[in-house]
């Protein structure tokens, strides 16, 4: 069994405490995480550490394979490796990077000073990288660090990747680690593998060149591949943002293409309003034209007898009565002209002038309010005049 670590653990009100915490602060020490994520983070988290409470929520800098650095929330402790019926303790940490939880955490074993990792395994690199069928799957929001763990742990338990130094070969047997060995020369992990996070050797062991030569060449294209697909995502973005913002101007013209062409058939009514009352204008012009055509000849012959007043005939009584109406106002404006220069020439005293301009203001607001009623009673007698004739003018043979 690995023995407990050092530090004593959280409870879990520390914890909420710790994660509230660090998820909540601000500012260039903010940790690098959505905003929308981070609530998601922080139950995973609570749901992890109440499950196993060996895994304790930390922070530290973890170092991307491109030289990076960043701080990230990690879960560092021991998951439970049931194994030939006796349960085992394997010392992992879980690096919730950048992207987490939309994409999978990074996690590596970390071995303890006395153990090895099993080369090969089909699992756990040589610097302690994780990959298994679950974190490949990995689907957000449904994925979670509890199944995570219960997954590894089932995936260790068939091929447990530590061992113990005393050993001289890799055995899938997991590691006595009641007794301590004196561990052998150590060197850096074989190269083409992600290097640990926690920047522990690994001890020497012999591989084929050609292993390693593929290995590294398989990462290589996978890197070409990676940077690839990010260069095209960026630019599909950024062309979505071009087409959002074409499709915004557009929208923005069509409104403005529907408010000119309405603007533009209220003015089409409009004008076919106006062209409606000329047309009764005409026709009632055209009518009086066509029976005063006589009148005008008789007077041109007899220009010595012409009488003026005798000229124009009221045709109806309205007409007489807005004539009447019409020549009182006209006369009454021309008298208050009058009075008005001689006031001014002295002619006439100031009351007087007062006395007879609210005498004949009374009577010309009078005759136009009168003339104004006889014009309205006219206008509706033109309408009912024009509407009994349209059906002669427009359906006549």
């Amino acid at each position: 069994m690995v023995p407990p670590p050092s530090t004593p653990s959280l409870d879990s009100q520390q914890i909420q405490q710790f994660l509230s915490s660090v998820l909540s602060q601000r500012g260039p020490s903010s940790l690098p995480y959505t905003e929308d994520s981070k609530w998601l983070i922080r139950q995973h988290l609570l749901s992890l550490t109440s499950r196993y409470p060996s895994l304790q929520p930390k922070t530290a800098t973890f170092t991307h394979n491109d030289g990076r650095s960043v701080n990230l929330l990690q879960a560092d402790g021991t998951i439970p490796m049931p194994y030939q019926g006796v349960t085992y303790n394997i010392p992992i940490i879980i690096w919730l990077i950048e992207s987490y939880p939309r994409y999978p955490p990074v996690v590596y074993v970390n071995p303890t000073r006395d153990m090895i990792i099993k080369r090969p395994h089909p699992h756990v690199s040589p610097s302690g990288l994780v990959s298994i069928p679950y974190l490949q799957n990995w689907i957000y929001p449904s994925s979670n660090l509890v199944d995570l763990v219960i997954n590894l742990g089932s995936a260790f338990s068939h091929d447990p990747p530590l061992y113990s130094q005393r050993r001289s070969n890799p055995n899938p047997n997991p590691p006595n680690y009641g007794q301590q060995q004196q561990p052998p020369p150590l060197r850096v992990a074989a190269a083409g593998y992600p290097p640990s996070p926690y920047g522990r050797a690994q001890p020497s062991q012999t591989e084929d060149a050609a292993e390693v030569y593929k290995r590294n060449a398989v990462n290589k294209l996978v890197e070409m591949v990676h940077g690839d697909i990010i260069k095209m995502r960026k630019e599909r973005e950024a062309e979505m943002e071009g087409l959002f913002s074409a499709q915004g101007v557009l929208r923005k013209r069509e409104e403005e293409v529907n408010k000119g062409l309405k603007e533009m058939q209220d003015e089409k009514e409009a004008l076919e309003q106006q062209l409606q009352v000329v047309l009764m204008s005409t026709d009632v012009l055209a009518g009086w034209v066509r029976e005063n055509e006589g009148k005008i000849k008789n007077l041109g012959k007899n220009n010595d007898s012409v009488d003026v007043d005798e000229v124009f005939h009221c045709a109806d009584v309205l007409s007489k009565q807005m004539l009447d109406c019409t020549a009182a106002d006209l006369a009454i404006e021309d008298v208050v002209y009058s009075l008005d220069k001689a006031l001014q020439e002295g002619a006439v005293p100031f009351d007087q002038y007062l006395r007879n301009v609210r005498l004949l203001s009374r009577e010309q607001f009078f005759h136009k309010a009168t003339a104004a009623k006889v014009r309205a009673a006219q206008m509706q007698a033109q309408v009912a005049s024009m509407a009994a004739r349209a059906p002669h003018s427009h359906y006549a043979p």
